[in-house]
């Protein structure tokens, strides 16, 4: 396989997972905020190898393969043990959502609380996964030509495992 075919591949690759995992973003409501903004992707390829490292926030790994909480349990290598999230990270989101829940007097609940109960509720029930990035880079891998996967004997897991950069 010529460097160039390889890199064409590899951008075909690349493209396709970007522009999948932002339409997974889109569809569930999470399509316009930093997450969606930041996934994007580098690759480099020579003459007896190549490297890809896809790019994105922190959290959206924790929002693809999930966390499990105290109460709830996922499958994902991420779980909440005696932490809880910090509450301020859900300031923007709840105004962002529209959030204004009242109390049993009919008052509306101060911002602050209104944190401190999503970072419970976080914590007790976890984050489920979302497979928003997983999904299209299965895809992709099992599409990718045999010749790419047999010339570099390719691991998905692997790769998938190493190919993660997060932005903080």
């Amino acid at each position: 396989m010529k460097q160039s075919e390889l890199q064409i591949e590899l951008n075909k690759f690349r493209d396709y997972v970007i522009n999948e995992s932002k339409k997974n973003l889109s569809k569930s409501g999470k399509g316009s905020g930093k997450l969606f903004k930041s996934i994007n992707a580098r690759v480099q390829a020579n003459a007896n190898s190549f490297e890809m490292d896809f790019i994105m926030e922190e959290y959206g790994l924790y929002q693809d393969k999930g966390v499990s909480g105290k109460e709830r349990k996922f499958d994902t290598p991420y779980k909440y043990t005696t932490k809880a999230p910090p509450p301020k990270a859900f300031d923007k989101w709840a105004v962002k959502k529209g959030l204004a829940p009242r109390g049993a007097n009919g008052k509306f609940t101060s911002r602050k609380s209104l944190q401190f109960a999503l970072s419970r509720h976080i914590f007790k029930k976890g984050i489920k996964p979302s497979l928003f990035f997983t999904k299209p880079f299965e895809t992709a891998y099992k599409k990718l030509p045999n010749q790419l996967i047999e010339k570099f004997g390719l691991d998905a897991l692997k790769l998938f495992n190493e190919s993660i950069y997060l932005t903080k």
